[in-house]
């Protein structure tokens, strides 16, 4: 199982976005502070920032950036379309390279996730 960890700006609107928006179920939620979420063979670990580890690094770690995690879909215009209806907001246009189609969506915090559909 991946793990992935993201310092987020509102650990509970977060939360709402991940399970709402995007399936995941919610395995552990310290309101305010920390959060763990699992789909499918990932877990998304949430933290505010300063809180958890992620501080020893030197710095203080902030949400956003290039860095992603991605979401395998069998229909990307299906869900574009439902996330649009809910108010999604996303960064850039539907791209289409060679091994497929892609779109990258913003968590509340502006955190990206690919959301991705193979040819």
């Amino acid at each position: 199982m991946a793990s992935i960890r993201y310092i987020v700006k509102n650990v509970d609107s977060a939360v709402e976005f991940y399970r709402d928006k995007l399936e995941f179920s919610v395995n552990m939620h310290n309101p305010g502070k920390f959060a763990a979420l699992v789909r499918d063979d990932l877990t998304l670990y949430l933290s505010a920032p300063g809180a958890g580890s992620g501080g020893t690094a030197g710095g203080d770690p902030e949400p956003g950036g290039w860095n992603r995690f991605m979401i395998v879909t069998k229909d990307l215009d299906s869900l574009i379309s439902r996330l649009n209806t809910d108010g999604a907001e996303f960064k850039g246009a539907t791209s289409e390279a060679g091994a497929g189609r892609a779109r990258l969506l913003k968590d509340p915090s502006g955190n990206l996730i690919e959301l991705f559909e193979f040819k």
